[in-house]
C-alpha cells in the first residue's frame, strides 16, 4: 500500500511551506517522505520535489502558446488536464515502490476542487496506482479569525470535501504569525459553536439582510460537526505531531502491515534472559 497527502487550499494558504515542514518532521522521525509538485504555476518553493509537473508543462508554456490564448486561470486548468492526458509521465516518475509516502503539493485555484472534475480524475488515477489518499485542506489563520470569513472558509472546505470524496483533514496554518491577542482568541474557531458565532453583534450588524440564511448554514455545520480545524504552528512541535497523527489515522497509515513479534534473540538483547522467550515478556 502506498500513501499520499493531497495538499489543497486557496493560494497563499501555505501549501508549499506545509509540505516542507511535514517532510522535515518526517525525516527527523525516520519516515521516508517525498514531495510531488502538481502546481504548474509554482515559481518558488523551499524543497526539492521528487517529481515536478513543470517538467511536463507549466502555465507559462500554455500562456505563451499563441494558438491557445489562455490567461492564468485557463492556463492552469489546461495544464492539469494535460497532465491527466499524459498519465504515463506521472506513472514513470512516481515509480512503483510499495512503501511510498508522498505529499502532493496542489494548485491554489479553488474551482479545481469545488466543481471541476480534474482533481477527481487525478484521485481516481492515483488510487489505481494503489495510493491511499487523505485530502489536507489548508486555510490561513489570519483569514479565518474574521467570523464572516470563517463561515466562508468552512463552506469552501465542505464543498471541497464532498467533491473529492476522500479522507479529509482541515488545517489552520500560520499560527506562528498571529499576534498574542489573536492566539488567545483562537479556541473560539478551532472548536467552534457556530450558533454562538452567528450571534456575535459584529456579524449581525454586517449581515442583517442574510441573517436567516447565515443562521441556517451555521445550524447545518454545527449539527453534523462536518468541519473542524487543526492548528498548525511551525514553531510548536506538538501541533505538527497532532496534524500528522490525525492524517495518518484518517487514511489508516501502516494499519495493514504485519505485527512483528520479537524473536528470543531480540528479547535477550533487551534484557529478557532465560529460556522462555516471548513468555518471559508477559510473566513480568
Amino acid at each position: 500500500m502506498r500513501y499520499g497527502q493531497l495538499v489543497v487550499g486557496p493560494a497563499g494558504s501555505g501549501k508549499s511551506s506545509y509540505c516542507h515542514l511535514i517532510s522535515e518532521h518526517c525525516r527527523t522521525i525516520g519516515r521516508p517522505v517525498a514531495i510531488v509538485n502538481l502546481d504548474p504555476a509554482a515559481e518558488y518553493f523551499c524543497y526539492t520535489p521528487q517529481a515536478d509537473i513543470r517538467d511536463l508543462i507549466s502555465v507559462n508554456d500554455v500562456m505563451d502558446d499563441s494558438e491557445l490564448q489562455f490567461g492564468p486561470n485557463g492556463g492552469l486548468v489546461f495544464a492539469m488536464e494535460f497532465l491527466l492526458s499524459n498519465r504515463e509521465w506521472l506513472t514513470d516518475i512516481l515509480g512503483d515502490d510499495d512503501d511510498d509516502y508522498l505529499l502532493f503539493d496542489c494548485p491554489g485555484q479553488i474551482e479545481l476542487y469545488t466543481h471541476l472534475p480534474v482533481m477527481n480524475q487525478l484521485i481516481e488515477y492515483l488510487e489505481s496506482l494503489d495510493f491511499r489518499l487523505c485530502g489536507v485542506f489548508l486555510l490561513d489563520s489570519h483569514f479565518l479569525l474574521n467570523i464572516p470569513n470563517f463561515f466562508g472558509g468552512m463552506l469552501t472546505s465542505l464543498s471541497t470535501m464532498i467533491q473529492l470524496n476522500i479522507s479529509f483533514v482541515n488545517v489552520m496554518t500560520k499560527l506562528d504569525l498571529l499576534s498574542p491577542a489573536d492566539k488567545h482568541n483562537l479556541d473560539r474557531f478551532l472548536d467552534p459553536d457556530t450558533c454562538d458565532l452567528v450571534e456575535d453583534p459584529d456579524v449581525y450588524l454586517l449581515n442583517k439582510k442574510h441573517s436567516k440564511l447565515t443562521a441556517s448554514l451555521s445550524s447545518l455545520l454545527d449539527s453534523y460537526s462536518l468541519v473542524r480545524f487543526l492548528a498548525l504552528d511551525c514553531d510548536d512541535e506538538e501541533t505538527i505531531k497532532e496534524v500528522l497523527f490525525s492524517i495518518d489515522n484518517a487514511m489508516q497509515y501502516d494499519e495493514d502491515k504485519e505485527i512483528k513479534i520479537p524473536r528470543d534473540a531480540d528479547l535477550e538483547e533487551e534484557g529478557f534472559n532465560g529460556g522462555n522467550g516471548i513468555n518471559d515478556l508477559f510473566s513480568m
